[in-house]
């Protein structure tokens, strides 16, 4: 059994081949194009036995870890910070260059467990294009509004004071009225940016739409969470990919960066926030957890104020929140990976459409997070408090706790 470790590039893919031992085999450079999976293998050929470990398979190497798998080949995901640590704890060849980087990934993925095995791209790759593709839209959003923020200011006195849209800068354009050859300047300049504004605008409502109709195609029941829609549902599924790949949901709250990291030393423990994990998940946690509070019928904004009655600071309590929204997806991704497995057929002919799934309310974490539109009459609100019985005589009255 050998490991051959590859360095990916946009022109070029570097490859080297080591035993168990770590002594390397065969190295080369083929450059990146068409062929480039059929020479890798051509030479690959005298080792049958092999495993392939690409640097950032769902980065840079993306394509090519796709077309070896294709091909049939055991493909290791290594992360690029891995086989940076191998290069800086080697005592021989540490130079950076593409032939010390392959071979860093190769002993990165022969001695690591924490390298993934990369899988053929499914519905979940394509959530996240359409959820990356939302993300960047968002960005470049803001950008526009913030530039055309700054050119009212020098167009207008003052500026412009409310949250700026097509409709609101076009109404602003037509009563300005500028004087001289730089304001006309200024003001052509603004009415450009709100053409952006508008086409930025179009694409997003684009970019919904597919994005919804991806998140309903993948029967996900995520978006029964409160505060969960399709954007974030997509940006889960899409970063998460595999479910099973997290033993618990303490491992998943690691991974998206809402457990606490321990700093602790000697007699003395103490945590802290983490700010590890992958922060575009923790973003949509986060956003889930801020439209819960801002919404008073919720029960996550039930939870929010509990723990600052508790005592806990408004940080603290978000925090708090966070983590058992994590709790809340991690089940919901862990029973549609199973109700996907079993192909369970429901009541409406589809898989995973049975009644404990489509019921509101029917999961445990309905009682903390329930479904993310709620209708007019919505289960979200707290019950009336019916009367309790006298207790009967002769018997002795317990109490429970809530």
């Amino acid at each position: 059994m050998v490991v051959i470790g590859v360095d990916p590039h946009k022109g070029s893919h570097t490859a080297v081949v080591i035993d168990q031992q770590e002594v390397v085999l065969g190295q080369v450079r083929v450059r990146a194009g068409a062929a480039q999976a059929g020479r890798l293998l051509a030479w690959a050929g005298g080792w049958p036995e092999r495993t392939w470990a690409v640097e950032g398979a769902r980065g840079m190497g993306s394509l090519l870890a796709q077309q070896l798998v294709a091909a049939g080949e055991r493909v290791l995901d290594v992360q690029p910070k891995l086989g940076a640590r191998v290069r800086l704890l080697a005592s021989g060849d540490s130079d950076k260059n593409d032939q010390n980087d392959a071979r860093s990934v190769a002993i990165a993925a022969l001695r690591s467990p924490a390298s993934q095995q990369v899988r053929p791209d499914d519905h979940a790759a394509a959530l996240k294009v359409w959820a990356k593709r939302h993300r960047d839209l968002s960005r470049t959003r803001n950008q526009v509004v913030c530039r055309l923020h700054a050119v009212l200011c020098d167009l207008i006195a003052g500026g412009v004071s409310k949250r700026l849209t097509v409709p609101l800068a076009t109404r602003v354009l037509e009563q300005a009225q500028p004087s001289g050859a730089v304001q006309a300047a200024r003001h052509d300049l603004a009415g450009q940016l709100v053409d952006d504004l508008r086409r930025i605008d179009a694409q997003l409502r684009a970019v919904r739409a597919k994005v919804a109709a991806a998140v309903r195609a993948s029967g996900t029941t995520l978006t029964e969470i409160f505060g969960v829609g399709p954007v974030i549902a997509a940006a889960v599924i899409g970063d998460v990919r595999d479910i099973s790949r997290f033993a618990s949901q303490d491992r998943f709250a690691a991974y998206n960066g809402t457990a606490p990291v321990e700093v602790s030393s000697g007699n003395r423990t103490v945590h802290r926030l983490s700010l590890r994990g992958n922060r575009r998940l923790n973003h949509a946690i986060h956003m889930t957890a801020i439209t819960q509070i801002a919404h008073r019928h919720s029960t996550g904004r039930a939870y929010y104020e509990k723990k600052l009655a508790e005592g806990k600071t408004a940080k603290e309590a978000l925090r708090a929140l966070k983590r058992q929204v994590s709790n809340a997806i991690y089940k919901r991704l862990k029973a549609d990976a199973a109700r996907g497995g079993t192909d369970v057929q429901g009541p409406g002919g589809h898989p995973g459409n049975d009644t404990v799934a489509s019921a509101a309310g029917s999961h445990p974490e309905h009682r903390l997070f329930g479904q993310a539109t709620p209708g007019p009459a919505t289960t979200l609100r707290p019950r009336p408090r019916t009367q309790k019985k006298p207790p009967s005589r002769g018997r002795r009255r317990t109490s429970r706790t809530a």
